[in-house]
């Protein structure tokens, strides 16, 4: 006798496995990364930039609407500049930049503006 799939029997992948649409590859951002980890067929990595992505304003997503109708208007969703792969944030994160927090000056300096010339 089978049992159902439950949240208690699926593993923390499957837990966290987002849904997926016909038109879009839908993945969970790492913590901390910037850049597509998507494999083509000959097993090479996209690497392609993560952008913020609004998809409530671009053209060829308004005619296919699948997004917009699962997940609202406007939700955070980052997209690979090459192969179109969509990102949801990963839920451990607090920043919502794609960029990260970036890091403070060792020597805590603050470096004051050019002057400009006359």
């Amino acid at each position: 006798m089978a049992t159902p799939t439950t949240e208690q029997n699926m593993t923390p992948e499957e837990q966290l496995a987002p849904q997926q649409f016909a038109n879009h590859k839908v993945k969970v951002k790492k913590s901390g990364q910037r850049s597509c980890n998507e494999l083509n067929e000959k097993a090479k990595m996209c690497a392609g930039h993560l952008k913020r992505w609004y998809y409530s304003t671009d053209a060829i997503e308004r005619e296919c609407g699948d997004l917009e109708s699962a997940w609202g208007k406007n939700a955070e969703v980052y997209r690979c500049e090459y192969c179109r792969t969509l990102y949801l944030p990963n839920a451990q994160e607090k920043t919502h930049n794609v960029a990260g927090l970036g890091r403070i000056s060792d020597f805590g300096l603050t470096v004051p503006a050019k002057e400009e010339k006359q």
